[in-house]
């Protein structure tokens, strides 16, 4: 891992955000960029009239005002860190940024109220989750010292899912994190264990991996009346430290089983939650 960018909107919640990508980049010898996305109208910044050339410059030169206060941390010593201002049209314009910068991870922050409503300004983690093309950390507490050691992959088990088990399998290696895989069998859509069985061995053979049956006994099948109850009742039960989930675009976050779960888990969980695009 070379580079971990985090969106920055300034408050307590970004700065939890900024913390946990300091812990990650101390010990995978990374990089932060940190980026702001300003939001300003395009007729501040297109405008010839010098009222609002002087206007975009104010808050171009106040963002970057913050940004050295807001960095200056004793945790950030011997990191390396870019800081950026970005204006943007629409926020899921982060990943084009995440892409040029050439990041290996998003960290952010989340209140996790109303819906994820407006934690940065102007968007939402749901919109950076939902069209990021690289993994992303869901933050929403303050963490003393980001070492996760057991997470869960909770997933659908179908072939789409595929390239982000593999993903996440990369990346709990990368953290050391003890991986448990996951399906939630859910009582308005029972199947029976030969069922889900078979369908986990199809999955693991389409993502290589040479001992299939040997995974598949330590794949957690657990009952449930939904698949957000189900994630976080063996959560618990498991003393899990992280949640990871495949998520699909357009159509929402974790849309597997019979409807949309991710973004209450996003919304939900106080455990850290990092999001593999299908």
């Amino acid at each position: 891992m070379k580079k971990i960018l985090v969106p920055v909107d300034f408050s307590k919640h970004s700065e939890y955000a900024l913390e946990v990508a300091a812990s990650i980049a101390k010990k995978q010898n990374a990089e932060i960029v940190a980026v702001h996305m300003m939001g300003l109208n395009d007729a501040v910044l297109t405008k010839d009239e010098n009222k609002e050339v002087f206007e975009a410059m104010y808050y171009m030169k106040l963002a970057e005002k913050r940004f050295a206060e807001f960095l200056d941390k004793d945790y950030l010593e011997g990191i390396k860190i870019t800081d950026t201002v970005h204006n943007y049209k629409n926020f899921s314009e982060l990943n084009d940024l995440a892409l040029e910068f050439k990041a290996d991870l998003i960290v952010m922050g989340s209140h996790g109220s109303s819906g994820l409503k407006e934690v940065f300004v102007g968007s939402n983690t749901e919109k950076v989750v939902r069209t990021s093309e690289i993994p992303v950390l869901v933050i929403k507490h303050h963490v003393d010292n980001f070492n996760p050691q057991s997470g869960i992959f909770a997933c659908d088990f179908l072939e789409n899912s595929v390239g982000p088990y593999k993903r996440a399998q990369k990346l709990f290696d990368i953290f050391g994190i003890n991986m448990h895989m996951l399906y939630v069998n859910l009582a308005g859509d029972f199947r029976s264990t030969r069922e889900i069985e078979k369908r986990i061995l199809i999955f693991l053979k389409s993502a290589g991996e040479p001992n299939p049956l040997e995974i598949l006994n330590k794949v957690i099948q657990y009952n449930e009346y939904s698949v957000e109850a189900g994630i976080f009742g063996y959560s618990q039960v498991s003393n899990a430290d992280i949640i990871a989930l495949p998520t699909q675009g357009r159509q929402g976050l974790a849309h597997f089983f019979s409807g949309s779960i991710g973004e209450d888990v996003v919304n939900h969980s106080d455990l850290p939650v990092m999001t593999f695009k299908v």
